[in-house]
């Protein structure tokens, strides 16, 4: 009987798992995949400038370092590495998300980008999508050069020096950091599990500077995405913390003079009306 009573409670448990599971599967099919496409059919391929100028860079890029003096310029524009001076790093950061990996598929690498930037900017806008991608790269690039300034120990936190002379991830960081944003924003966990999980098994598989960088564009991108609509929040927290300014002396306002006495003299009693008799001649005995 104890056998008979276990399937009975458990089907309405895996019931209520399989609805929650359907609602939450067809949600993300909505967030990620229908509203960009109706988006898509309303704006046109406008709507996918950003993918296709990632798209053709990446390309471009590719095919120029296949030449020694065209991999040379190639370092020179877009090549981010450690032990360079910080200004020529933030300077070559933004070309450098067109930059492919050297020991990535160009090919497999490029689809991902195109899907990518092409679901941000249909859903995020264009200027959300560029501010996302080049701060999630931003911010691994920075990371990275603190993880090497410290160097190894710090409990697997540091990295050697040796770290300093390879070549930044590229696109692969803004490729990350959009996908994390994306199902952090529009509540996708499958998303967020392809994406996110598979960074953090990457960086435990793997565990080199790629990995490290991916890991922090994720949670940078995780953090954006939870500041994500909570501008006019931010606005008034940072207010109240603000020290309070107390009002000085407010400036006295001028007396009035003070009114003079009235005194009895300077009542000038008011002319008598004249009798309506006075001034009239007497009558004479005819008038009478």
């Amino acid at each position: 009987m104890t056998a008979e009573r276990h399937p009975d409670r458990l089907r309405p448990a895996a019931a209520r798992l399989a609805r929650f599971t359907g609602r939450t599967l067809r949600g993300e099919w909505h967030a990620i995949v229908v509203d960009p496409v109706r988006q898509l059919a309303r704006r046109g391929l406008s709507g996918l400038l950003l993918a296709f100028v990632a798209a053709f860079g990446v390309i471009f890029f590719h095919d120029i370092a296949q030449r020694p003096t065209g991999a040379m310029w190639v370092t020179r524009l877009g090549g981010v590495k450690a032990d360079l001076p910080l200004w020529l790093s933030l300077l070559r950061t933004p070309v450098s998300l067109y930059v492919p990996a050297l020991d990535l598929p160009v090919w497999a690498g490029i689809t991902q980008l195109f899907l990518a930037f092409a679901l941000a900017e249909l859903t995020l806008g264009r200027s959300r999508t560029l501010a996302i991608a080049y701060a999630t790269t931003l911010a691994g690039t920075l990371v990275a050069r603190l993880m090497i300034a410290i160097g190894p120990g710090w409990s697997g936190l540091g990295l050697p020096a040796a770290c300093g002379q390879v070549l930044d991830t590229g696109p692969s960081a803004a490729v990350v950091g959009l996908f994390t944003y994306l199902s952090v924003v529009r509540r996708a966990p499958v998303v967020f599990t392809l994406t996110g999980g598979s960074m953090v098994w990457e960086s435990i598989a793997v565990p080199n500077l790629a990995g490290r960088e991916h890991l922090i564009a994720v949670g940078s991108a995780v953090v954006l995405g939870l500041l994500h609509g909570r501008r006019a929040h931010l606005c008034a927290l940072g207010r109240s913390l603000l020290p309070t300014r107390t009002p000085g002396p407010s400036p006295t306002a001028p007396t009035a003079s003070p009114a003079l006495p009235v005194t009895a003299s300077a009542t000038v009693p008011a002319p008598a009306s004249p009798h309506p008799t006075a001034g009239r001649a007497p009558m004479t005995s005819l008038e009478r």
